[in-house]
């Protein structure tokens, strides 16, 4: 039965393809997958009657009487029957396991992620918000970002753009990526673990990967949304 039902359901994720709201793989598993499962209850059911057990004949010792022969042959659980079941357990135990660990979500669910890009010294502030193009890659997937009405500040001489974006998947690669007018885009690498935790607080100051000049520097704090 376990076996019909995790096998349709997967059965229906993999035609269906990628699912960003988990809600086909929901809908494979509770809706279609019980299908599978009386499929394979029936169908288990029939090959133990069919292959489940084995009779072994009582052999005689010296002492017995020949008519012992007629008793009933001692039955057992066939091994060709008992080891494919033993196999399909510890498969499906194996998978659930990895698929809990492999879970695409992060642990603390929806993190925030703020962003400040420090410009260099003496460079002003593009005219507008809508001239600041930010983007933010989970992977191959990318994200919102948000800047909003107080999109910029001050360090020093030097002026800040303000933005964050939302995360939630588990992946080891994020990149940050940073379009002004006028400015090549410029690209950072995220230090963070697949499943982060929180940071203590904004990170240091980082150039870009490749640096192209100007040189803009970025920072980064991440805290849990809960």
């Amino acid at each position: 039965m376990l076996a019909g039902w995790a096998g349709l359901a997967a059965l229906v994720v993999n035609l269906a393809g990628p699912d960003r709201d988990g809600g086909i793989a929901m809908g494979a598993v509770f809706q279609i997958g019980p299908i599978g499962g009386i499929v394979g209850f029936i169908a288990g059911v029939f090959l133990f009657a069919k292959f489940g057990f084995v009779s072994k004949a009582k052999s005689l010792t010296k002492t017995e009487q020949p008519e012992a022969a007629a008793a009933p042959a001692q039955k057992r659980v066939s091994p060709i029957f008992a080891v494919p079941v033993l196999l399909i357990v510890a498969g499906l135990a194996w998978w659930g396991w990895y698929e809990l660990i492999r879970s695409p979500y992060l642990s603390h669910g929806y993190m925030t992620l703020a962003l400040q890009f420090r410009l260099p010294s003496g460079m002003d502030l593009p005219p507008g918000a809508e001239d600041v193009h930010i983007t933010v890659n989970e992977g191959s997937q990318p994200t919102d970002v948000l800047i909003g009405q107080s999109w910029h500040g001050t360090d020093g001489d030097h002026r800040v753009i303000l933005a964050s974006a939302s995360l939630s998947m588990k992946t080891s690669q994020r990149i940050v990526s940073l379009a002004l007018p006028g400015v090549p885009e410029q690209t950072w690498q995220l230090d963070l673990s697949s499943d982060p935790d929180p940071t203590r607080g904004y990170t240091e100051w980082q150039f870009a990967n490749g640096a192209p000049t100007p040189k803009v520097e970025m920072n980064y704090r991440l805290s849990a949304d809960h």
